[in-house]
């Protein structure tokens, strides 16, 4: 008896079916700097999962490029001729909140760090630093997170040294150090409050004694003078 094979059977015979290939992160560049936006650009499409889809070199192009191109990532410079770039940042995502935004500047400010965890943008790189640095942010940039680099939170802690020389601080509890250090890792007073075993309003009330004893205004500015303390890792805030 003679099998019948089907016309198809012979096409999948032997043939390895190849996984389709991973989707392209696509982003945008906003920087008045022709000759580095030119570089990124063409750094970011030799790499197989990242590509350029444009440029801008200020507030207002960068908004409406953002808005016609719908970019996975946005790269942008702090310092644009027409202003800042949170400004651009709170505009973009205001209307496009899926969009993940990489602010790159030289010349850091607590005020702008804080601004930026505010309105969203998921990292703060400095603009002289690695390109690997950078790309490997650009891949990693998440919503609801915020990377600040290592060194300029040392150029923030080294200023604040400046200003407030040799400033005693009290001693912080175990668990005041233990709540201290899950804000070192980004994580919200409901996260912490999960970890810890403890309630949001305790929680809360040991985030406002951290505040008090290290003189700070904000969780970030805690997370700062705590970093240049040692009392949480120089990573991410």
């Amino acid at each position: 008896m003679t099998t019948q094979m089907s016309p198809l059977e012979p096409y999948f015979q032997g043939t390895a079916v190849q996984p389709p290939p991973p989707a392209q992160i696509r982003i945008l560049i906003v920087d008045d700097h022709r000759t580095f936006a030119e570089l990124l650009t063409d750094s970011l499409n030799r790499e197989p999962d990242l590509c350029s889809v444009g440029s801008a070199n200020d507030v207002a192009s960068g908004i409406a490029a953002c808005l016609e191109l719908r970019p996975d990532v946005v790269v942008m410079d702090y310092h644009l001729p027409d202003g800042s770039g949170l400004v651009a940042a709170a505009a973009i995502l205001a209307r496009a909140p899926q969009t993940r935004i990489v602010i790159l500047t030289g010349d850091p400010a607590l005020e702008a760090l804080e601004q930026a965890a505010a309105i969203g943008v998921c990292a703060f790189l400095p603009k002289d630093g690695s390109l690997a640095t950078v790309l490997d942010t650009l891949r990693h940039a998440r919503i609801g997170g915020f990377i600040v680099h290592p060194s300029l939170v040392s150029l923030l802690s080294a200023r604040r040294r400046q200003h407030n020389d040799e400033i005693p601080f009290p001693e912080l509890t175990k668990r005041e150090l233990a709540v201290l250090r899950l804000m070192g890792e980004g994580s919200d007073v409901r996260a912490n409050s999960k970890t810890l075993g403890i309630s949001e309003n305790t929680c809360r009330g040991y985030v406002k004694s951290i505040l008090g004893k290290l003189g700070a205004h904000s969780q970030l500015e805690a997370v700062v003078i705590a970093t240049r303390l040692g009392l949480v890792p120089a990573q991410h805030v």
